[in-house]
């Protein structure tokens, strides 16, 4: 994981005992409207996407990173729509693209890589009438919820609401209503002990929170009425793909998990999760059988349900994110043998069928029958 040094600017935030959200958001700036510099691949299920922003505070909770502030989030909610033209949503400010791109080192990538990336979803489109299951997503640490755009995009395309999360403190910028900035305040702290695990337990709390709020008896998101309860899965990318774990352990809502290369941190339970399912799916060597991370041979021991290590070979530990493949496309150097696109075709495959089988009950052809259209994916059975 890459970090920063640098001091971060502290965190301006509402006063604690305050629990509300934004159910909307405002259109892009006209510049931002302009041909895009760089794409997000076209969702491939029947549905148009619409995307809603959520302003999360939660006045019951202490922020574990500035703990005289109360924990917020910020949520993208996307979600199947009745059309497909209209204002694209934002993929990010002009700010959050800056600090992303400095703090990731992507050489090479100019800021409107990402402040002007094309994306598929519609602000505040209309819903199509129905009842889906519900996604939640948690992005890397220092990563954006903004870099789950393609899978967010894709779920919600065939029958998905998704919650893309971000937590504040956790990214190098996640800009607030207003335009307040959230950096990267847990950066300061990531040589303490068991700090990564402090963070996957603290998303995975975050994840109950919002699942309590999307889906209690006075729900703050005006389609709330699209999320079936009974349907809750969670995937992640890095930590927050051990976050997906922790939530598990924690709310037996979440019936299914992905985690996308990220270290387990300890947090699956010595009695695993239960029958409940969950997909591995990270990068060769590291998090490969007998790799770098120890964590995987553990937790793949500790779950006891329908269960799955995938191999992604050519990948590195952001190609299952979007940055890979925009900033690939805006020039920025790569050290990944597998290109972005590709990168990003596999991952929405994988995730979804895997959310398909356990979420909607869709039977799944076998890694196996896959094998000859995906070259790249191997199955572990360790």
């Amino acid at each position: 994981m890459r970090v920063v040094a640098a001091i971060m600017l502290a965190l301006t935030l509402p006063a604690a005992g305050v629990v509300w959200a934004l159910d909307s958001e405002a259109p892009p700036p006209r510049s931002s409207l302009a041909s895009p510099m760089t794409q997000l691949p076209t969702p491939t299920g029947s549905f148009a996407v619409g995307r809603n922003v959520l302003h999360l505070v939660d006045g019951a909770r202490k922020d574990p990173w500035t703990p005289t502030q109360p924990r917020e989030l910020m949520v993208s909610m996307y979600y199947p729509a009745q059309q497909s033209d209209g204002v694209r949503a934002p993929y990010a400010t002009d700010e959050e693209s800056r600090l992303l791109i400095e703090g990731a080192e992507l050489a090479g990538a100019p800021v409107q890589a990402l402040s002007q990336a094309g994306t598929n979803a519609v602000v505040d489109a209309a819903p199509v009438n129905g009842s889906y299951p519900l996604v939640v997503l948690s992005p890397g640490f220092t990563a954006p919820r903004f870099t789950l755009t393609a899978v967010s995009e894709e779920l919600a395309s065939r029958g998905y609401v998704v919650a893309a999360v971000d937590h504040a403190g956790e990214t190098f910028g996640t800009e607030f209503p207003g335009g307040r900035m959230s950096t990267c305040v847990a950066c300061q702290r990531i040589g303490d002990d068991g700090v990564f695990t402090l963070m996957a337990e603290t998303r995975a709390r975050d994840t109950v929170f919002l699942l309590d709020r999307l889906t209690g008896p006075a729900p703050i998101w005006s389609h709330a009425r699209l999320i079936d309860a009974t349907r809750i899965g969670m995937a992640g990318h890095s930590i927050g793909g051990a976050s997906a774990a922790a939530a598990m352990a924690l709310d037996a809502r979440v019936r299914a998990g992905v985690n996308m290369d990220g270290s387990f941190q300890g947090v699956v339970p010595t009695g695993g999760l239960g029958e409940r399912p969950f997909l591995m799916l990270g990068v060769d060597g590291q998090t490969s059988p007998g790799g770098g991370d120890s964590s995987w041979d553990e937790a793949w021991t500790r779950l006891h349900g329908w269960k799955r290590w995938l191999t992604v070979v050519g990948a590195e530990h952001d190609s299952f994110a979007d940055t890979g493949t925009l900033a690939e496309q805006a020039g920025a150097s790569s050290k990944a043998a597998l290109r972005g696109n590709r990168a990003v075709d596999l991952t929405r495959i994988y995730v979804a069928a895997f959310f398909d089988q356990h979420l909607r009950g869709i039977e799944q052809p076998s890694v196996d029958a896959l094998a000859a259209a995906f070259p790249e994916v191997r199955a572990n059975n360790p």
